[in-house]
């Protein structure tokens, strides 16, 4: 299935103010303690969606903010949103392998739930776009689904993704449709094109990122397990996500 279809076709299920997704509760807080301080840098969001992300950061006082999504009704619904209720954010459609800015244009990159739709070589190629875009002393925090999570759970609700009896690693490259569940009892259709661990150091160090990742497992912490239950008991103790932070030296 096509990335952009997808999500052209589901862009208005995404649109939200609040948490919503079980990601929004166990994945993207903790990316956002990842990505530090950000009052007076120039930040850029790639993958932005309909700008949940995007906003987050932009309230916490960045000089300029820039959000690219593949799918052109997100960005539609991002920008609607930003005439609403301007933060200064500039969005534009773009792709994460191809991104047209000049080097060193960004303090910190910041990509949420974007590479599990690309493949090993499609991300290499964007982390190299990523690092050139880096300024000295900035920083690049993204997050996937945990390459484990399809291999530990069942394909059931509310979170998963249908391997079908698939290898670890024999099945590197391969996408795999799933669902996310939501507070509202729906869910949201999500994919993944699967790759090991291991994959994402290697596309990393070739891409000429040279400090050591700060990597977090995340889970379901205890704090959600009383506000939704049928949401997050059934993910309790599994690993869910995994986010990285890399620093580029000054």
């Amino acid at each position: 299935m096509d990335t952009e279809d997808l999500y052209d076709k589901n862009a208005s299920s995404w649109s939200r103010q609040k948490p919503f997704s079980i990601s929004d509760f166990t994945g993207r807080p903790p990316v956002f303690e990842l990505c530090g301080a950000v009052e007076g840098h120039r930040v850029l969001d790639v993958g932005c969606g309909e700008g949940y992300c995007t906003r987050e950061m932009a309230s916490r006082g960045p000089s300029q903010i820039t959000g690219i999504d593949l799918s052109a009704k997100m960005v539609e619904l991002a920008k609607k949103r930003e005439l609403e209720t301007p933060l200064g954010i500039r969005y534009e459609q773009g792709d994460c392998r191809e991104l047209d800015f000049e080097g060193g244009s960004f303090d910190l990159v910041l990509a949420v739930f974007v590479f599990s739709y690309v493949g090993v070589e499609d991300m290499t190629q964007a982390f190299k776009e990523i690092r050139r875009m880096i300024a000295p002393g900035g920083r690049f925090v993204f997050a996937v689904p945990h390459p484990l999570l399809p291999f530990v759970r069942p394909p059931e609700p509310p979170f998963y993704f249908h391997t079908r009896g698939a290898g670890y690693f024999s099945s590197t490259d391969t996408q795999y449709q799933g669902e996310i569940g939501c507070v509202d009892g729906s869910s949201l259709p999500v994919q993944l094109v699967h790759k090991p661990i291991e994959s994402y150091f290697a596309a990393l160090n070739s891409a000429g990122f040279e400090t050591m990742p700060i990597v977090r497992e995340l889970r379901v912490e205890d704090s959600f397990r009383g506000m939704h239950p049928e949401l997050f008991e059934p993910l309790a103790d599994i690993p869910l996500h995994l986010a990285m932070r890399v620093d580029v030296p000054a």
